[in-house]
């Protein structure tokens, strides 16, 4: 009998590669580059797939939409999340249905009027791909989008084939966890900010503990008890990564977003994420996003950066203005190191010190009165209280300790949905 969740290992490839900080990562397959393992699948099928720039086959740098065409596949619908299909939207800016010029398939935003595919989204298709690269934070929309399809699809019985990537950041978990009361599209789920999961893994985390609608849950219910039949030989699949594990170095191929050009950016996006909460600049208009973070009423003898309007970041925070503050694009990357396994807490910490006027230090909500749960700080933290630890200088292992009961239940919880081998 088919399993509630299949995953498909890769024959010949499954040892765990070792791999230095040096190393890109080209001995990993992702889930994309199998395609003799799910294109048969596919084959006589109306294919839709959610899908964006960084859907690619890494072996080859073709796009997994243009591969299955070539295959005599039929792909009859894009889904594509914020930033776009081609990924050049900026952040947050709400995305219109369209059509790709490449291939004249139909693109239907998941980020502008509706999160989820609909009823009549899905009424012509047989199955859905989810591909797309995540980075590995709970405030990176993707797995908020992955959570809306999967409801989507399993709520209507359409089969989901889930291809993997490895996590970037998939080699530590750290940070608060999210309070529910804090729910929003930027955090989900009650898991930390760094979760240390692909998106195959959260998958499954994501049916096992029912976070689904519960009418997703109820028909997952079903569907465990079902035989496969030869229209639907699975309802959900993960094609999973080969050559991975939790302890990889994975260098990107292609940049996940406008905004983090590179696996400095990337690598620092934990830690540097939260300034978006701030009244502060963290470098977007500049060549070294989530790399520079500043304010203009600093010390003028700090480093300096002025935001420009640039693709991607057309309005960054402090257009035009000089800031000074930090720059952390040189700091050498070794994920074996301490203070790449762990969120850097300690940039939110010199900032609020440093800032002159402590009360513009976060952004404040436009409404007159607002609630904690308005402050976009505590949205992506995920709770005020590190916003209150801030405020009150609390030293950076105090503020560790407190994350530390939470984290230690979600570590043995996502135990279970791991595909890979991890980092401890």
């Amino acid at each position: 009998m088919m399993s509630l969740i299949l995953t498909i290992a890769f024959a010949g490839l499954t040892a765990c590669i070792a791999q230095s900080p040096q190393e890109s990562g080209k001995s990993i397959l992702t889930g994309a580059d199998r395609t003799s393992v799910y294109a048969p699948m596919l084959k006589g099928k109306r294919v839709g797939i959610f899908a964006n720039q960084t859907t690619i086959m890494t072996q080859t740098g073709v796009h997994v939409v243009d591969a299955l065409l070539a295959e005599g596949i039929k792909v009859v619908k894009i889904f594509a999340p914020e930033h776009g299909f081609r990924g050049t939207a900026d952040a947050g800016e709400k995305i219109t249905n369209s059509v790709d010029e490449k291939t004249g398939v139909p693109i239907v935003s998941l980020y502008g009027s509706k999160r989820a595919p609909d009823v009549a989204d899905l009424q012509d298709i047989d199955v859905l791909i989810f591909d797309v690269q995540d980075v590995g934070t709970r405030f990176y929309t993707y797995i908020s989008s992955l959570e809306y399809v999967m409801n989507a699809c399993i709520e209507n019985a359409k089969p989901l084939l889930i291809l993997d990537r490895p996590n970037p950041n998939g080699f530590y978990v750290d940070g608060p966890i999210l309070d529910k009361a804090y729910q929003t599209f930027v955090g989900r789920q009650a898991i930390p900010v760094v979760h240390g999961l692909t998106i195959g893994e959260y998958a499954q985390m994501l049916v096992g503990e029912r976070w689904l609608s519960d009418k997703a849950n109820r028909n997952m219910d079903f569907f465990k008890k079902a035989k496969p039949t030869a229209d639907t030989p699975f309802h959900m699949l993960v094609i999973k990564c080969a050559g991975y594990t939790h302890k990889s170095y994975y260098a990107l191929p292609v940049k996940p977003s406008p905004n983090l050009p590179d696996m400095q950016s990337i690598l620092l996006y934990p830690s540097t994420c939260y300034f978006e909460g701030t009244s502060f600049s963290l470098g977007r208009g500049t060549d070294r996003p989530f790399q520079l973070v500043g304010h203009p009423e600093l010390p003028k003898d700090m480093f300096s950066f002025t935001p420009q309007s640039v693709p991607g970041a057309t309005d960054p925070p402090l257009l035009g203005k000089t800031c000074y503050g930090w720059n952390l694009s040189k700091e050498p990357i070794d994920i074996k190191k301490k203070n790449w396994q762990r969120i850097q807490l300690q940039y939110l910490i010199d900032a609020y010190a440093a800032l002159p006027d402590k009360d513009r230090f976060f952004l404040r909500p436009s409404k007159g009165n607002p609630a904690r749960t308005d402050y976009f700080f505590n949205k992506l933290a995920g709770n005020d209280e590190l916003m209150v630890q801030i405020m009150n200088g609390v030293p950076e292992q105090e503020i560790r300790e407190s994350w530390q009961p939470g984290l230690k239940t979600y570590k043995a919880m996502r135990k279970k949905y791991l595909l890979y081998p991890d980092f401890e």
